[in-house]
């Protein structure tokens, strides 16, 4: 048992040492990407390896590695596809354990290793794969644009080692144009709609299946523009004064024009009497500007920006309409029934409400019809400041300085409003004074 024992190892010692030097012997690259050849005729297949590269650069390299042993020469040859045979390359004597060549051209390397009484063969293929791009537009105008992309890349060609027939490394190509992050198309000339207001820069990157790419960009200078406003103030009384502040992204100075609707409701009359309404009131043709509306109503508003180009000799517009209306509210006066002058800052004021009107009167009368308080405005400007700014408006219970005595006043309020509606409004009023 033991002789026998002895007898069983150096078998296995020997065959692994064989194995390991058949598993060392290749040709090896630092290359991109690595596919097989697909000769025919049952030929044993090769290696292809691909590089990324420049056009015009030769990135790609071979290094052979042998099982020999002694003194190594390796003969490198190259692939004639006019006589399909290979043709010296370069010698190495003494190359030692393995042997590099770089800067190779595109085509099929074959290497021979001797050692003087053994020999070992390897053929693989190389080439320089490599993506030329360029990116322009074509075409711009106020609907679209078009991003025309273009690249040039080598067609991958090796040869059937059985037949000399030619054969060709299938690639498969990706296109996407981006905007930053965003993906805009995946097609090599596409046309992008709606534009956007600022210049822009689209990248085109062209990829394959080998992890090959290249990129070009172009700038799209805007055209066009895209209307937008804001408003101060959507509701109130008349005079009520709205600023309209212009948003507009890209839009020419001077060029803009406002178009500012009559009242709903004088529209819908016009309709409903002509079966037709010229809807619009008045345009203006300020950047930014500021209307009063002097009456009552429900009014639209929109806004027509231009952008004057000399890139397409053209002007493209856009619109913008205000969302809503402005709102004017209808003219009013309103009077309290009592109030309670006893200096603790509650209801001490008898106090006339009014609201979109032009001019006002108020007329106040004790039980034996003398008038206590008058006031009058012929050109109102607002209730709130109206009451802040005229303390003679109100009634604050005194008749010459002196406290008025408790009981029922009479008052009479007569007005014009803005919408050209007389407003009045009388009746009795009770004076509190409380403690």
């Amino acid at each position: 048992m033991i002789k026998a024992t002895y007898n069983y190892i150096p078998v296995i010692i020997i065959l692994t040492f064989l194995f390991s030097f058949n598993v060392q012997a290749q040709i090896s690259s630092n290359a991109d990407a690595v596919t097989s050849t697909q000769y025919s005729g049952g030929l044993t297949q090769d290696q292809i390896f691909i590089f990324c590269a420049d056009k015009g650069e030769t990135k790609a390299s071979l290094t052979a590695t042998g099982s020999l042993i002694g003194t190594i020469n390796y003969e490198w040859q190259k692939y004639d596809s006019v006589s399909g045979i290979f043709q010296t390359y370069i010698s190495q004597s003494d190359g030692g354990s393995s042997s590099s060549i770089t800067s190779l051209e595109d085509g099929g390397y074959r290497v021979i290793i001797s050692n003087g009484t053994k020999t070992e063969t390897y053929t693989a293929w190389v080439f320089n794969n490599y993506y030329e791009v360029s990116a322009e537009i074509t075409e711009s105008n106020c609907e679209y644009f078009t991003l025309n992309g273009n690249y040039e890349s080598p067609t991958l060609t090796y040869y059937d080692l059985n037949s000399n027939q030619p054969l060709e490394v299938s690639k498969t190509i990706g296109i996407k144009w981006k905007n930053g992050d965003e993906t805009v198309s995946s097609m090599l000339s596409p046309s992008v709609y709606d534009p956007p207001t600022s210049d822009t820069k689209y990248t085109l990157n062209i990829t394959d299946n080998f992890g090959c790419s290249g990129q070009a960009d172009v700038t799209y200078n805007s055209i066009v523009t895209e209307a937008a406003f804001s408003v101060s103030e959507s509701e109130g009384e008349a005079p009520l004064k709205v600023t309209f502040t212009n948003e507009s992204e890209n839009g020419t100075s001077g060029k803009y024009e406002w178009f500012f609707y009559k009242d709903l409701d004088v529209i819908d009359k016009e309709i409903e009497k002509n079966g037709e309404s010229d809807s619009i009131d008045f345009k203006a043709y300020d950047d930014d500007l500021t209307y009063t509306y002097e009456k009552s109503g429900k009014y639209k508003v929109k806004l027509v920006s231009k952008h004057v180009s000399d890139l397409c000799n053209c002007t493209c517009t856009d619109t913008f309409y205000l969302s809503g209306y402005i709102e004017v509210d209808t003219s009013f006066v309103s009077a309290p029934n009592f109030f309670t002058p006893n200096g603790d800052g509650s209801n001490d004021n008898f106090i006339v409400k009014f609201w979109s009107v032009k001019n006002i009167k108020i007329s106040i009368f004790n039980r034996w019809g003398k008038r206590v308080h008058y006031w009058e405005d012929s050109n109102v400007e607002g209730f709130e400041n109206t009451v802040d700014s005229e303390t003679a408006s109100v009634w604050d219970g005194k008749i010459g300085g002196k406290m008025a005595s408790p009981g029922v006043y009479y008052y009479v309020v007569e007005a014009r409003g803005r919408d050209d509606k007389k407003r009045w409004s009388h009746g009795f009023v009770h004076l509190f004074r409380g403690k």
